[in-house]
Protein backbone atom coordinates (compact mmCIF):
# COMPACT_ATOMS: atom_id res chain seq x y z
CA UNK A 1 0.00 0.00 0.00
CA UNK A 2 1.25 3.64 -1.33
CA UNK A 3 1.40 6.25 1.28
CA UNK A 4 -0.34 9.06 1.13
CA UNK A 5 2.86 11.43 2.21
CA UNK A 6 5.23 9.66 -0.66
CA UNK A 7 7.10 12.73 -1.42
CA UNK A 8 6.12 14.69 1.28
CA UNK A 9 8.42 17.13 2.76
CA UNK A 10 6.21 17.33 6.23
CA UNK A 11 2.79 17.00 7.36
CA UNK A 12 -0.16 19.68 6.41
CA UNK A 13 -0.95 21.30 9.19
CA UNK A 14 -2.60 24.50 9.64
CA UNK A 15 0.46 26.48 9.90
CA UNK A 16 1.99 24.99 6.37
CA UNK A 17 -1.52 25.05 4.65
CA UNK A 18 -1.59 29.24 5.51
CA UNK A 19 2.19 29.56 4.46
CA UNK A 20 1.67 27.48 1.31
CA UNK A 21 -1.43 30.02 0.59
CA UNK A 22 0.45 33.03 1.67
CA UNK A 23 3.44 32.08 -0.39
CA UNK A 24 1.50 32.07 -3.48
CA UNK A 25 -0.17 35.12 -2.75
CA UNK A 26 -4.04 33.50 -2.58
CA UNK A 27 -6.82 34.30 -0.37
CA UNK A 28 -8.47 31.31 1.27
CA UNK A 29 -11.18 31.56 -1.44
CA UNK A 30 -8.73 31.02 -4.57
CA UNK A 31 -6.68 28.31 -2.61
CA UNK A 32 -10.14 26.45 -2.31
CA UNK A 33 -11.02 26.82 -5.62
CA UNK A 34 -7.71 25.59 -6.90
CA UNK A 35 -8.21 22.39 -5.14
CA UNK A 36 -11.63 21.48 -5.55
CA UNK A 37 -12.54 22.22 -1.97
CA UNK A 38 -14.98 25.06 -0.02
CA UNK A 39 -13.31 27.98 1.05
CA UNK A 40 -14.65 27.04 5.12
CA UNK A 41 -12.32 23.62 4.44
CA UNK A 42 -9.63 26.01 4.10
CA UNK A 43 -10.46 27.98 6.88
CA UNK A 44 -11.18 24.85 9.08
CA UNK A 45 -7.47 23.25 7.45
CA UNK A 46 -5.50 26.45 8.72
CA UNK A 47 -7.61 26.74 12.34
CA UNK A 48 -6.72 22.97 12.77
CA UNK A 49 -10.30 21.96 13.06
CA UNK A 50 -9.45 19.59 10.45
CA UNK A 51 -6.24 18.95 8.83
CA UNK A 52 -6.27 17.63 5.04
CA UNK A 53 -6.73 13.90 4.09
CA UNK A 54 -6.21 11.65 0.99
CA UNK A 55 -6.43 13.73 -2.25
CA UNK A 56 -6.10 16.88 -0.43
CA UNK A 57 -2.52 16.20 0.71
CA UNK A 58 -1.73 14.92 -2.86
CA UNK A 59 -2.85 18.41 -4.76
CA UNK A 60 -1.15 20.28 -1.14
CA UNK A 61 2.15 18.35 -2.00
CA UNK A 62 2.08 18.88 -5.47
CA UNK A 63 0.52 22.77 -5.84
CA UNK A 64 4.16 23.08 -3.03
CA UNK A 65 6.20 21.57 -5.36
CA UNK A 66 5.67 23.26 -8.30
CA UNK A 67 5.84 26.39 -6.57
CA UNK A 68 9.10 26.04 -5.29
CA UNK A 69 7.38 26.01 -1.46
CA UNK A 70 10.23 25.58 1.08
CA UNK A 71 8.33 25.36 4.81
CA UNK A 72 10.46 25.30 8.02
CA UNK A 73 8.16 23.85 10.64
CA UNK A 74 10.29 25.32 13.47
CA UNK A 75 10.47 28.79 11.94
CA UNK A 76 6.58 28.21 11.42
CA UNK A 77 7.06 29.90 7.86
CA UNK A 78 7.68 29.84 4.44
CA UNK A 79 11.35 29.91 3.91
CA UNK A 80 11.07 30.67 -0.31
CA UNK A 81 11.14 33.30 -2.23
CA UNK A 82 7.63 34.98 -2.93
CA UNK A 83 5.91 34.22 -5.83
CA UNK A 84 4.48 37.18 -8.34
CA UNK A 85 1.82 36.31 -10.29
CA UNK A 86 0.29 38.41 -13.51
CA UNK A 87 -3.40 39.22 -13.40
Amino acid sequence: MQSHHKGSKGEWNGKRVRALRKHLGYHQQRLAREMGVRQQTVSEWETGIYSPRGASITLLNIIAERSDFQYNPEEGEDQSPPQEHQA
